[in-house]
């Protein structure tokens, strides 16, 4: 099993001069603890369903730059990045430096946008849902040809560009993993299948509905053809779930239970090393974000990964 941190709450410690020391040495701590992966939200303003807007928040992509140079190790992505927010050359040329600079450590995490209130606030267009599908879809094309030798035009719906050129290319190969957030099954799921290596779900509706989806997630890994092997399926929140766990079996993909020997506050578990290590060296703000737990499920025909999310019902994404 592998960990993930999604750091998500810059509000610890209050002083905004504490901000960028309390976020190195987090980073470097769970790093050392042995957490594989390091996340951001791609947000301007804080989630107002759970602090005020106001509270404090960075540019994701400027942070993890910062992170890079910190760490040597974990993978560094924007969980779910929004597509209104960057043009997409822009944005792949974004992830290809992150990925330079970091040795090959980025990730792509991308999502059709939800938070309208700070799309209104900062002046970033709003279009409705079905249009910001489309564009996600022309996003991900384009990562995709710039990350290929196909330097030439594009021409989308929403989007052309006259020269795809991206020198240097990221380290990664292929490419840098892309997941997509949501868990829309008609739309969503079909784009995972389509150009995807990841999938972030919500849990709202139990693990039946989780299992529901992958299987949507099966039929359409199907229906698109063999070129997909393997999804990864990441459960969330696992530091908090009082020592219980869920995973993917790997027979048929059915869902079980399990329930793990010691508790989540025990030094034993990988979540507790994760805190035990953070007390040593007093980075307390550990507690204040999201360890995510990851472990590999086979889906007929398929290489990609899925992600079961990491962060509860708090996000009003639409589920198309």
């Amino acid at each position: 099993m592998k960990l993930g941190l999604h750091y998500w709450n810059y509000s610890t410690p209050a002083d905004p001069a504490a901000i960028a020391p309390t976020l190195a040495q987090t980073a470097t701590v769970v790093e050392q603890a042995g957490v594989a992966s390091f996340t951001v939200m791609d947000h301007f303003f804080q989630m107002d369903a759970v602090f005020a807007a106001e509270e404090p928040m960075l540019e994701a992509y400027t942070t993890l730059g910062y992170v890079a140079a910190m760490t040597q190790r974990m993978t560094l992505g924007v969980l779910v990045t929004g597509v209104m927010y960057r043009y997409p050359g822009l944005l792949a040329k974004t992830v290809t430096t992150l990925d330079v600079l970091s040795g090959g450590r980025a990730r792509l995490g991308i999502g059709a946008s939800w938070y309208e209130r700070e799309q209104l606030g900062l002046g970033v267009p709003v279009v409705p849902v079905a249009e910001r599908f489309e564009r996600l879809e022309e996003t991900l094309r384009i990562c995709l040809q710039m990350w290929s030798a196909d330097d030439g035009p594009f021409n989308g719906q929403h989007y052309q560009l006259a020269e795809t050129i991206n020198s240097p290319q990221p380290l990664s190969r292929p490419h840098p993993p892309i997941m997509i957030g949501g868990g829309g099954e008609k739309k969503t799921l079909l784009l995972v299948a389509r150009y995807a290596d990841a999938c972030n779900l919500f849990g709202r509706g139990g693990i039946d509905d989780v299992a529901r989806k992958l299987d949507v997630l099966r039929g359409h890994c199907a229906a698109e053809g063999p070129r997909l092997r393997h999804h990864r399926e990441d459960g969330g929140r696992l530091a908090g779930a009082a020592g219980r766990h869920r995973r993917v079996s790997r027979r048929g993909g059915r869902v079980r239970r399990a329930r793990s020997e010691r508790g989540a506050g025990d030094t034993g578990s990988a979540p507790g090393r994760v805190r035990a290590a953070a007390r040593r060296r007093g980075a307390a703000p550990v507690g204040r974000h999201r360890l995510i737990s990851s472990r590999l499920v086979r889906v007929p025909h398929d290489r990609r990964q899925v992600r079961p999310s990491p962060g509860g019902g708090l996000l009003r994404r639409p589920q198309l």
